[in-house]
């Protein structure tokens, strides 16, 4: 692999793996609002092989927050037990806007990267071609 595909590999991975953690925040504003819907989180961890460049990385395996989901009191709600409290959910919308940002300025970032390494090889072939 040249420096400059495996370059534009690792910036693609990190383009990839931000838009699946944007997928997940919008999958926890969009249920914010559901009762017992527990927070999904994402990790990042290192993609691993011998054809693979040093730097990329993909999602690991989704989890569910396991904070304890706070007890909304509401008796004629369908879900509410004997003492009329039924689970909310524990999306913290503030925390989910605030990923939603950092994911979207980290995709930003990988693709100003990906553009500036597209540049400099468009460069470098027309240096080339003189």
């Amino acid at each position: 692999m040249t420096d400059f595909s495996s370059a534009l590999s690792v910036a693609a991975s990190g383009m990839r793996s931000q838009a699946e953690r944007i997928t997940h925040v919008s999958e926890n504003i969009a249920n914010a609002d559901t009762p017992g819907y527990r927070r999904k989180v994402v990790s990042f961890e290192p993609m691993r092989g011998f054809d693979q460049a040093q730097g990329m990385v993909q999602t690991g395996e989704v989890r569910l927050d396991r904070r304890e989901l706070p007890r909304i009191y509401d008796p004629g709600h369908p879900m509410a037990d004997e003492t009329g409290h039924y689970p909310g959910s524990n999306v913290d919308m503030v925390v989910e806007l605030s990923d939603a940002r950092e994911a979207q300025r980290s995709y930003e970032a990988n693709l100003r990267v990906f553009d500036q390494i597209r540049q400099m090889s468009s460069s470098l072939n027309d240096l080339l071609r003189r």
